[in-house]
């Protein structure tokens, strides 16, 4: 804004004009969070700062995740690693006359939240695409919007069965199913843990729930033994009450469908009155946020996660020191994620952009190009989408907790 500061009355009129367009976006997408206006206010005035559109125009790519509250920390990993993919390409759609910016919106985990956000977004025509959600149970009544408005999202994190199988054409994402996870989770615990009993416990969410079913119709078939499936509130502090039937019938095994703010507390709960048994869960728990929640508890802790560790290769690890010295922000699984997800719509909207004679395309054109998108190589994952738009390439890994890390086991076969 230094720029701005020292020419004209008329710029300093349309500068102001800006400032209220971001304060109105802020209102209409965050339902009254200051998170995700604050975000995008930022990026709209570097922008402007920096010469302003170009001939081509703008193109505004969304991410939609929790950016506050308990889960802000897998929504700002996504979120990060989306906007580090752009940045590095901002030149590349510069040198063809556009102007590509990144446009962040805090969901808050909150359905309602995030269909409030995807309305303002289909209804503001610079927007070409969607990263998001983290949580299932927000992408599924958002997505509703998405189709009306014809705009491509690409998730790096949903694993709900339903948000595919509803036949949504702009529905996409990056990472594996619950029906992919949840048997390799209890065939891993079957077959690499022993166990022979469980006690399975969700937090009643899209996600949670759907993770946890698929666990249990593999325990079932698998012969492990189901000694408990009760669902808890997310928020609360105390779960005693399940922990206690629990401890009562002592399973060699606790798994969790939910995430990390309920599971932290729950291993800690549960290792405070005393059960010695296995504690596992999903792609949810994998937050560096869990290891301050559950304190030592954390130790031992085992989960599946439909993102890998980009850091088993040299090349990952470079990368990962030039994301974090970039970002100045710590790595999470789902960083590289957001990083691939976002590639996948800029490749989606490059494509389309040539389609169309180097004009500024459709978001109809951008969502055919990322639907047709075949052997994308990302940092980490390559990605072929089906006609679903599940990709083909997903998988499912296995990770385990140290005292202060999270240490990668391998793939979950």
């Amino acid at each position: 804004m230094k720029k701005l500061s020292h020419i004209s009355i008329l710029s300093a009129v349309l500068a102001t004009s800006v400032a209220l367009t971001g304060c109105a976006g802020t209102s209409n997408s965050s339902g009254g969070s200051n998170t995700s206006g604050g975000g995008q206010q930022s990026t709209d005035q570097s922008s402007a700062s920096g010469g302003g559109a170009t001939d081509g125009g703008v193109i505004k790519i969304a991410t939609q995740t929790p950016l506050s509250g308990n889960q802000s920390s897998l929504g700002d990993a996504i979120k990060t690693g989306a906007e580090y993919a752009l940045n590095l390409r901002k030149e590349e759609f510069k040198k063809l006359g556009f102007d590509i910016q990144l446009f962040p919106q805090d969901d808050q985990a909150d359905p309602k939240i995030g269909v409030s956000n995807a309305e303002m977004l289909i209804s503001n025509p610079d927007v070409y695409g969607v990263v998001g959600h983290l949580n299932s149970g927000v992408a599924i009544p958002s997505s509703v919007k998405y189709e009306e408005g014809n705009l491509v999202m690409v998730s790096p994190a949903n694993t709900a069965v339903k948000l595919t199988e509803e036949g949504k054409k702009t529905v996409h994402r990056i990472c594996a199913r619950d029906d992919a996870q949840g048997p390799k989770a209890a065939m891993y615990a079957k077959n690499t843990l022993g166990v022979k009993t469980a006690f399975i416990i969700h937090d009643k969410t899209a996600y949670g729930q759907g993770l946890s079913d698929q666990v249990k119709l593999q325990f079932e078939k698998d012969g492990v033994q189901i000694l408990g499936y009760e669902g808890i509130t997310q928020g609360e502090k105390d779960y005693s009450a399940v922990l206690n039937q629990v401890t009562a019938k002592n399973p060699d095994i606790i798994f969790f469908g939910g995430l990390y703010p309920e599971g932290g507390i729950l291993v800690k709960q549960a290792r405070e009155k005393g059960y010695k048994g296995y504690f596992m869960g999903g792609d949810g728990l994998d937050s560096s946020d869990m290891i301050k929640i559950a304190g030592d508890a954390v130790e031992g802790v085992v989960f599946t996660s439909v993102a890998g560790d980009v850091t088993q290769t040299e090349e990952g690890k470079k990368w990962a020191e030039e994301y974090k010295k970039a970002t100045n922000k710590p790595l999470e699984t789902y960083s590289v994620y957001g990083f691939d997800s976002m590639n996948v719509i800029l490749n989606g909207v490059m494509e389309a952009i040539k389609a169309n004679g180097g004009k500024k395309p459709t978001r109809e054109q951008v969502l055919e190009a990322v639907h047709k998108t075949k052997d994308f190589q990302g940092q980490f994952t390559k990605v072929t989408f089906d006609e679903k738009g599940d990709n083909v390439n997903a998988d499912v890994f296995i990770y385990k907790y140290d005292k202060d890390k999270s240490t990668f086991v391998g793939k979950a076969e």
